[in-house]
């Protein structure tokens, strides 16, 4: 099962008309050069962290209407980053895009899910739709048809094994 299966066509879900901001949180310099670039081409205003502890930092000093973060990244994880967001009580969404899929800790913390999941390898067009579609269905509009369908529940991404290849690509 490949969550690009549960996004919307681009067609589907258009970046909005006002200028939304995301943080992106990687460690990989490679990989978060791509997404900050894929984002920044789509209209967003995006700013890079190397880790969950830089993210952090950033989160106090302004405010994101999107959080993009990996989660095995040195001094803070994604998943420890989410935990602070909500501690905090900030009203953020959350994309985990990684290639290892932190399910027992999803199990046992419920509450430190991210809005959705995005596992190793994907594409621009995958994080655009996926980008698009968290931030459509944060803003409180109507789609056509459940968002819910959308988006799997992390307890049926489970079975998913971690890729070998960890850069975003081209669809």
């Amino acid at each position: 099962m490949n969550v690009s299966t549960f996004l919307p066509s681009e067609n589907w879900v258009k970046a909005p008309a006002q200028r939304q901001s995301i943080l992106v949180a990687e460690d990989d310099a490679l990989i978060r050069q791509i997404n900050l670039e894929t984002l920044a081409a789509a209209g967003y205003d995006v700013d890079g962290a190397e880790d969950g502890e830089a993210a952090w930092d950033l989160l106090q000093m302004k405010s994101y209407d999107l959080l993009v973060t990996d989660n095995q990244m040195p001094k803070v994880s994604g998943v420890e980053l989410i935990r602070k967001i909500r501690d905090a009580r900030m009203r953020i969404p959350v994309i985990m895009a990684t290639g290892y899929m932190p399910a027992e800790e999803f199990e046992w913390h419920p509450w430190v899910q991210p809005f959705t999941i995005m596992l190793k390898p994907y594409c621009h067009e995958e994080l655009r739709g996926t980008v698009n579609a968290v931030l459509y269905a944060n803003a409180g509009q109507r789609a056509v048809g459940s968002l819910s369908s959308i988006f799997a529940p992390v307890n049926q991404l489970k079975h998913l094994k971690p890729p070998t290849a960890s850069i975003p690509l081209p669809c």
